[in-house]
């Protein structure tokens, strides 16, 4: 059964203590508590679940555990991306097995300059073609240096298997051009925070954003107003949120993210090396980015 992919998605973070081990009590705690509110889904293994620093057993086993805390009514859409396309499809196949909703399947880049759109096509079909689930583009050049045209996109829209993608680039100008060439059942899901409410504006139908993890009540919020009409709500929402979703993003990254999971009570923890914490100094300009915008006692209060 294909689910539902309008809404929000938090990317979920994994929690590792001082040491980089796994706290796997801490993640199913977490999922717990982002049960408990109005999201479409959950994203398991994306970029901010620092899957590139994960084993194989690692992955496999936040999937096994994740689903039975992911409620039937709920998306589960699972990063998979690797560097081959014979790999990329051997792992969707064990997560479709663990409950996958989505496979997330990410461009290939360690190879970036013989990353064409025939090659990029090449494999996204191959990928389709053998994915017992659907799959969804992921694209986020600024991770990969890598970029999915338009014109690649809208190649790609025609296989009954490829959903829809993540975009991640930030760029509107992008989400708009493939929102026109691609066939009108593909799905785009934002995964810029900063452009949530113009990327709705243009089509997309909803967001898989890292600001959902910390603050995913008011993000709900904004998509509701959007969906509702209230377009002043949604457009003061998507001001107050801006600030500290460019802060767990572009300014301190995954380890900011983690600060602001504890700042507005879930488990943050340790990024996994060679990420660093942040220092005292960052830590304080992330907070305090997170109060003037009034959203750490809103956090609290839900």
């Amino acid at each position: 059964m294909n689910r539902d992919l309008s809404g929000i998605f938090p990317p979920i973070t994994t929690p590792f203590d001082s040491d980089g081990e796994l706290l796997l009590d801490r993640f199913k705690e977490n999922l717990r508590r982002w049960s408990e509110f109005k999201l479409s889904g959950i994203v398991v293994l994306g970029s901010n679940g620092e899957s590139a620093f994960l084993s194989e057993e690692e992955r496999l086993r936040l999937v096994r555990e994740s689903r039975p805390l992911i409620s039937a009514d709920k998306t589960m859409i699972v990063g998979a991306g690797r560097e081959s396309t014979r790999l990329t499809v051997q792992f969707i196949r064990k997560v479709a097995d663990l409950g996958a909703d989505y496979a997330l399947a990410g461009t290939p880049c360690y190879f970036k300059s013989a990353m064409t759109d025939d090659a990029l096509f090449a494999h996204f079909w191959s990928v389709a073609d053998e994915s017992p689930i659907p799959i969804l583009v992921y694209n986020v050049p600024q991770f990969t240096g890598v970029n999915t045209s338009a014109a690649l996109v809208q190649r790609l829209s025609a296989h009954e298997n490829i959903a829809g993608m993540k975009e991640s680039s930030g760029n509107l100008s992008l989400q708009g051009e493939i929102r026109r060439r691609a066939v009108r059942e593909f799905k785009i899901l934002v995964g810029s925070a900063t452009t949530l409410l113009p990327s709705l504006i243009q089509g997309a139908c909803g967001g898989v954003v890292a600001i959902a993890c910390a603050l995913p009540a008011m993000t709900v919020e904004l998509f509701e107003a959007f969906q509702s009409g209230d377009w002043k709500a949604a457009a003061g929402l998507q001001e107050i949120l801006s600030p500290p979703a460019a802060a767990v993003t572009t300014q301190f990254g995954v380890p900011g993210l983690k600060v602001a999971l504890d700042l507005t009570g879930f488990y943050g923890g340790e990024p996994r090396l060679p990420l660093l914490r942040l220092n005292e100094t960052h830590k304080e300009t992330l907070k305090s980015i997170f109060v003037a915008a009034g959203v750490v006692e809103a956090a609290q209060r839900y």
